[in-house]
Formats: structure tokens, C-alpha cells, sequence
């Protein structure tokens, strides 16, 4: 296989199967792609494969397995254009199908979803809301994909806060998702974080003042970005293998997450994609960051350096928390156990007074804790 595919096999197979991808399919499809442009086609086939399990399910009236089918459909369809700016027209027409899955499976998924719709600069952001069991308002968790994901890839970790009691309002922002192709990147967001506000108290079974921002990858930078925007608006803020300035380690990232970001920040070239991931950096904001903080990373981060995470428990003006996972790759997927149960236990004691988990007893030996 040609180096492009050989890094994105290296770099994200826990990923993939953590989030819905079964191992078995993993292995198969990029067992046969030997080169880059046959990604996108290779796992759009396969994709077309379990939508149609969850079409005839449809058909058929078995509405729980039509959802299960066409959710992980968009799962196999994302992962298909996570990175595939190399060809933006197969890339799009996979977006699409991702999209259309997730959103014909909302309704069959338990709980079930919805989608919705923020006006923003002249485009929109569209999320999906997902509320657990019994009346609401319920208190909601505010969950940022990262660079490469989008809101069709979160559905295992939106179960973690559902489980819990927990509502979920999953947004693409800016240069992500189905906003990538009207909004570019931002460092900044602040306007991105009152927009949501906002749409939040159109939401009747949410309830906004039990808020908690839940970010993985460049979302885990914007997670504390939006905390540190709404101050004691924010109940609770998880970081998880976010980095503290962006730019700062441009030359260590893979190449396809550099064209990545050129593309979706509307970069010229690779030293104007540089600059602008400069812009992502909570160096003079972090001291605005007020609410409680865990940051999760991983020792083997290969694409973010784990001193990222030092940094920003030192910046913050609130009490924080760093969990470090000796073995984690880049967002942790390779150790999900190890951090996705505690990270919803830690939300939901700070959101709906569940018991508090003890992070020092994890048996990690750099967790660090910094006080109020």
C-alpha cells in the first residue's frame, strides 16, 4: 500500500472500530487498497452494503435494527471521506450518504435523535439532539468533533452521556461536518459558542444551565474555547487530546491531516495552512476557562504532543484535572475503557450530581490534579 493509506491504517484503526466499524471490516477493506484515491471508493461500497441492511429493515417494519444498520452505515460512509480532500467530488457525494444515514436512523435509535439547525453567518451549523429517558429538561452535553470528524461518528460516545441521564447536542462547527463547505476554520469561537447558547434555549427538554462541553482532536481545543467564551455558563469542560496551540507542532503532523486543515481553513499552500493553525491556540484566552476542566491524552499521541495537555491544566484560571494514558495513541481510541465510562461519570456528577469517580485511583501514574 502507498504511504497515504499505509499512516491512515497506522494512525486510526482503534478509532475506526471503537466507533462502529466492526474489526473484521476494518481489516478486509484496507487490506484491498493499495493506493490513496482507492480509499474513499473502497468504503463507500461497503457502506452501501449496511445501508442496505437498514433499508430493507425499514421495509420490513424492524425499525431498531434499521437503526442500528443505517447508524453504522454513516459511521462506514464518514470514514470514507474523513480525509479524502484529494478528491473533493467523491469525497462530498460520501459526505452525503453519511449524512442521509444518520439522519434516516435518528428517529430508530434508542433514544431516539433529531436534527437542528443554528443560523450562523450567512450559512448554518446543523447538530443532533439526543435526550435519555424521563422528563426533562434535561441537563445536555455539548459535544465538538475534531478536524477529520464529524457529528456521524460520535453516536458510541453520545451513549456514554445518555446512559447517564445525560442529554447530547452534537454539532458540526465551522470547517466541519456539513458546515465544511461554506464556514472555514476558526480559532476563535466565541461567536461560535453564543450561537449555540442561543440555540439552546429554543430546546425545551434541554436544559442549558447544567451545560457541559465535551471536544475530541481540534475539538478538544474548542471545547475549552467555548468554556472559556461562556465562562460561568459552563458547568463542566473534557478536553480529550486537544491540542493548546495547533500551529505549534505543524511539522510532526501526518500529511493528510495537514491538507486536511489547508483545505477546510481555505489555506493557499502549506505555509499559509501553518500560520492559520497558529490561530488555534488558547495562549491568552485559557485564563478565562473558569468551570471545572478534565483533560484526557495519551502518552503516544502521534499527533498531538502530550505536553499540550500540561500546558493547558497549568493555563486555566478553574480547578482542572489530566488524566495521562500511558499507552494512548491520538484521541485515546485505542484505550477507550480506560477513559470513555470516567469521563461520562466525571460529566454526569458535575451535571446531574452522580457519584464522582476517583481519577487518582484509574492506576495511571501521571494524573495530576491542579485546585481551584
Amino acid at each position: 500500500m502507498d504511504e497515504l493509506v499505509a499512516s491512515a491504517v497506522a494512525h486510526w484503526g482503534p478509532r475506526f472500530t471503537t466507533n462502529g466499524v466492526t474489526a473484521a471490516d476494518f481489516s478486509r477493506i484496507t487490506a484491498s487498497v493499495d493506493r490513496w484515491e482507492d480509499w474513499c471508493r473502497a468504503w463507500t461500497a461497503e457502506g452501501a452494503a449496511h445501508e442496505a441492511l437498514g433499508r430493507a429493515a425499514l421495509d420490513e417494519g424492524r425499525s431498531r435494527s434499521a437503526g442500528d444498520h443505517l447508524a453504522r452505515a454513516a459511521v462506514y460512509h464518514h470514514f470514507a471521506k474523513f480525509v479524502f480532500v484529494v478528491d473533493p467530488d467523491q469525497m462530498r457525494a460520501a459526505h452525503a450518504r453519511a449524512v442521509a444515514c444518520l439522519t434516516d436512523a435518528l428517529p430508530h435509535l434508542d433514544p431516539p435523535g433529531r436534527r437542528v439547525e443554528i443560523p450562523f453567518e450567512g450559512s448554518r451549523l446543523v447538530a443532533v439532539v439526543r435526550t435519555p429517558a424521563g422528563e426533562g429538561p434535561h441537563p445536555v452535553v455539548l459535544m465538538i468533533p475534531g478536524l477529520d470528524s464529524t457529528k456521524e461518528e460520535l453516536g458510541s460516545t453520545e451513549q456514554t452521556f445518555l446512559d447517564r441521564g445525560l442529554a447530547t447536542f452534537t454539532i458540526d462547527g465551522p470547517g466541519q461536518g456539513e458546515a465544511e463547505y461554506d464556514l472555514l476554520i476558526r480559532g476563535d469561537w466565541a461567536p461560535v459558542a453564543e450561537a449555540v447558547w442561543e440555540a439552546l434555549d429554543q430546546e425545551p427538554d434541554l436544559d442549558r444551565d447544567r451545560l457541559g462541553v465535551w471536544g475530541v482532536s481540534l475539538g478538544g481545543y474548542y471545547a475549552p474555547r467555548v468554556a472559556a467564551a461562556l465562562g460561568d455558563r459552563v458547568s463542566a469542560c473534557v478536553s480529550l487530546a486537544g491540542p493548546f496551540d495547533f500551529g505549534a507542532g505543524w511539522d510532526g503532523m501526518p500529511q493528510l491531516t495537514r491538507d486536511t486543515f489547508r483545505v477546510r481553513s481555505g489555506a493557499r499552500d502549506d505555509d499559509e495552512a501553518r500560520r492559520l493553525a497558529s490561530t488555534c491556540s488558547m495562549a491568552g484566552v485559557a485564563a478565562d476557562l473558569v468551570a471545572p476542566l478534565l483533560v484526557v491524552f495519551g502518552r503516544q499521541d502521534r499527533l498531538i504532543p502530550w505536553q499540550n495537555a500540561e500546558r493547558l491544566v497549568a493555563a486555566v484560571s478553574g480547578p482542572a484535572t489530566l488524566l495521562m494514558l500511558e499507552d494512548g495513541n491520538h484521541g485515546c481510541a485505542n484505550v477507550a475503557p480506560h477513559h470513555r465510562p470516567l469521563t461520562a461519570d466525571w460529566m454526569a456528577a458535575r451535571l446531574a450530581g452522580g457519584p464522582e469517580p476517583v481519577i487518582a485511583d484509574t492506576h495511571q501514574p501521571d494524573t495530576l490534579q491542579k485546585a481551584g
